[in-house]
């Protein structure tokens, strides 16, 4: 009896370890289907939005566009509210997620969601108009308060305020878009999200110049890629493409010149990150050639951000936090060995 117990659980493991990786893998899935499902914003200027000429353009979609580049397929972009974001990864119905989410202990521990990377650091804020003479969060006790629904936004304004013995009016909606018509018409006194939403949405208002983000950051809000939990490899790679953004923007790799650095550079990491040597990059089951296709496409991550968030765009965004790790910020990529 014991005999046969053996061999029926060493069957079961064994039968578990050949169907896990099949069951499991968005790189095979992907690779099959020739295109990779991003879900990301539907209209959030700087992140992910249509431009004139019917080309999504933005943070995240660069980033998912980025990890589709590594893999050889093209990005399809699957507009999502708040709401329906995260089940949709859930589900399968999207393979990665750029939806400015932040990442919190319960989604990544108990929603079946892993945080591959995290590529913002950003943190939630109120804006309100110039004319109310209002300077801090703190004056706002009573206010009526503009908000989507669906995120970390809500219960971080009912601790902001109940933290600080102030009570405020929530007008909730399910679309960020409505969430700024709703204030951009008066029917709230403020607005709350992340303040690079905050920047994105204000940048949409009849008179952008007329209102102004407090000077406080309720929240930390470290927004991220997100992929489902079990696929270690798939997350493996949304990681590591990330991580080469960053990397090269520290070595001062771009789109420009990354083929000439892959050929002339005796760095013996940067070698390996833009598989001259090394196997880092077929290890994760891509071609050697994939992180310079990569960096040819989006470029490196300064690149990302000043052409989407940055100074000289609508949003007007500094680096901040961003900044890379030797230059003032939290912004740091493991080495590539």
């Amino acid at each position: 009896m014991k005999k046969l117990l053996s061999v029926s659980i060493l069957s079961l493991c064994m039968a578990a370890l050949l169907a896990g990786p099949a069951s499991a893998s968005t790189l095979n899935d992907v690779k099959a289907k020739g295109f990779l499902k991003c879900g990301v914003a539907p209209d959030n200027p700087g992140f992910s939005a249509v431009d004139s000429k019917g080309l999504r353009l933005g943070f995240g979609v660069d980033f998912t566009t980025a990890v589709a580049t590594a893999v050889g397929v093209e990005p399809k972009f699957v507009p999502l509210t708040s709401k329906e974001r995260l089940p949709a990864l859930q589900s399968g119905e999207i393979d990665l997620l750029f939806k400015t989410t932040t990442m919190t202990m319960s989604r990544d521990t108990r929603l079946g969601l892993d945080f591959a990377a995290i590529i913002l650091y950003d943190g939630q804020g109120i804006m309100v108009r110039k004319e109310l003479g209002i300077k801090s969060a703190k004056e706002l006790d009573g206010a009526s308060i503009c908000l989507a629904t669906g995120s970390t936004t809500e219960l971080n304004i009912s601790d902001y305020f109940r933290q600080n013995g102030m009570k405020f009016k929530p007008v909730v909606f399910e679309k960020q878009a409505d969430v700024r018509k709703a204030y951009d018409a008066n029917r709230c006194d403020c607005h709350t999200t992340d303040v690079s939403g905050l920047a994105a949405q204000r940048s949409l208002m009849t008179n952008p110049a007329e209102h102004m983000i407090l000077p406080e950051m309720i929240s930390k809000e470290p927004l991220g890629l997100v992929t489902r939990h079990g696929d270690n490899q798939w997350t493996d790679i949304a990681r590591w493409v990330v991580n080469l953004t960053v990397t090269a923007d520290e070595k001062g790799i771009t789109q420009a010149n990354v083929a000439e650095i892959a050929k002339t550079s005796k760095d013996p990491e940067v070698q390996r990150m833009l598989g001259v040597t090394g196997t880092l990059w077929t290890d994760l089951g891509l071609d050697k050639d994939a992180p310079i296709r990569v960096l040819q496409k989006v470029g490196n991550y300064n690149e990302i951000f000043n052409r989407n968030l940055g100074p000289d765009t609508p949003l007007g965004m500094p680096r901040g936090l961003n900044n890379l790790w030797n230059n003032g910020g939290i912004l740091y990529a493991p080495p590539f060995r």
